[in-house]
């Protein structure tokens, strides 16, 4: 959870940069933002698989 966190955070900073006129933070902050969110779900979904495979419950 601690990825999708920092992504969120990355995305408000990318919105309140944008709205405040600073494109080049908020391109860099978005893009960091879009990483760490496809990175918590590539993560997701290899613990829901090995969880299935296994046949145990994991959340």
């Amino acid at each position: 959870m601690t990825l999708l966190k920092w992504a969120a955070i990355a995305f408000v900073i990318s919105l309140v940069a944008g709205g405040l006129g600073f494109t080049g933070i908020a391109s860099g902050a978005s893009s960091i933002a879009r990483i760490l969110f496809g990175l918590f779900l590539v993560v997701a979904i290899v613990i829901v698989v090995i969880a299935l495979a296994v046949g145990q419950v994991v959340f």
